[in-house]
Parts: C-alpha cells; structure tokens; sequence
C-alpha cells in the first residue's frame, strides 16, 4: 500500500462544476486517516478559449453554445454546491472572462499552493464577483499563497508565459480531457465530473492499494 496520493487535476475558474467537485474532493481528503498525504497539482483547462478580454455575459454565451436556456442548469449547480457547502449564488458573478492570466500564476506557484490558490480564485470569482482579469486583484490573492506582489504581477506581464500556459491547455485538450473537473490518480485511473465524495473516497482506496482497481 502507499501512503501518498497523487492527483493531477484539471479545472478552470470559471467553472461552476469545478467549484462543487473541488468542495466534495476535499470533503473525501479531510475523511482521510493521518497516515495518507494527498498532493494535487493543478493543469490549466480553457471552457472557452475565445472569451474576450473584457468578459462577455456567462447566460449569453451559454445560449448561444447550446441553443437553450441556461437558468435551469445554473439553479442545478448552485442547489449542489449549497450540498457541497459552498453558498454558490449564480447571479452574483453574471460575466465569464478568460483565465489565462489565473491559470498562469497557478501553474507557476509551489506544489503546495497551485491548489489553494486555484479555489482562491475561484471563491474571488464566484462568491464576490471579482473581474479576474484585473492584475492587481490576481497579485493580491498570490501574495497570499506564496509570492510577492512584483514577482506576481511580473509573471502576468510576461507574454511568453501567457502563451506557455495556452499551449498547455491546448495539450490537455489534444489528449482528450474535454471537459472539467478531471481528476488523475498516480497516473493509473481518472475520474471526470463534480463526483460525490463517496467516489473519491473510494478512488482513495484504490489509489492506496486498499482495493483493487476494477477491471474494464
């Protein structure tokens, strides 16, 4: 059995199911016994690679993409994430705005921050309705999990980066992760969605060897 967990996990911001699957995840790690260490590192992912710089509106963009109605899949996650305890209002945040410049500092912060701050710029996002494409808001929340401001605002303003981190989410796409959360376990299994905390925990004994991988 192996007492350490790796999960390379694939989110981005802006993501609603993110926020319920990185809630229940959590859930499934605070259940584990003292002797299990769980080490996420995080993948940048693009919902949408062609948001412009100013944002646009997250139901106008949704219509448009599927053809109907978004508010009844908007009520659905928020009614998962209140299960999740994650307080979720929708209407607070109505702009989606592209996440490169996130998904840059996360990519770049120590293995013990790229997930903390992934949720942190999430709860910026989602629970105070913050523009996360405004640099100095982004310096401020990586000041708090392990840079400084200048190397922070630094790394936003380096293009080379910027376009590091696109071609990375191009290559998550290329190898077949279509959609987020998605979550790799010692590199053996996945698991894809915003799953119950049951699943992970079960995942967790497979990943430890408690149990065995089920055969396809």
């Amino acid at each position: 059995m192996t007492d350490t967990i790796r999960i390379d996990l694939f989110t981005d911001v802006i993501c609603p199911w993110c926020l319920v699957g990185t809630a229940r995840l959590d859930e499934a790690i605070a259940a584990l016994g003292n002797g299990v260490t769980v080490e996420v590192t995080h993948h940048p992912f693009l919902l949408d690679p062609n948001i412009p710089e100013e944002g646009e509106n997250t139901k106008d963009r949704l219509r448009a993409k599927y053809g109907s109605d978004p508010e009844p899949m908007q009520a659905r996650v928020e009614a998962m994430a209140r299960e999740a305890g994650v307080p979720l209002d929708i209407s607070l945040q109505p702009m989606s705005y592209p996440t490169i410049a996130c998904h840059t500092l996360i990519r770049a912060a120590s293995p013990e921050h790229q997930y903390p701050l992934a949720k942190a710029f999430a709860a910026a996002y989602f629970l105070e309705g913050k523009n996360i494409t405004d640099r100095e808001l982004l310096a401020g929340i990586a000041v708090e999990h392990g840079f400084t401001r200048e190397a922070a605002l630094a790394l936003l303003a380096d293009e080379s980066e910027a376009r590091t981190t696109q071609a990375m989410a191009l290559s998550a796409s290329q190898q077949g992760i279509n959609g987020v959360p998605f979550f790799i376990f010692n590199n053996k299994f996945a698991l894809s969605g915003a799953q119950p905390a049951e699943v992970f925990t079960r995942a967790f004994r497979i990943a430890t060897g408690e149990e065995a991988l089920p055969q396809q």
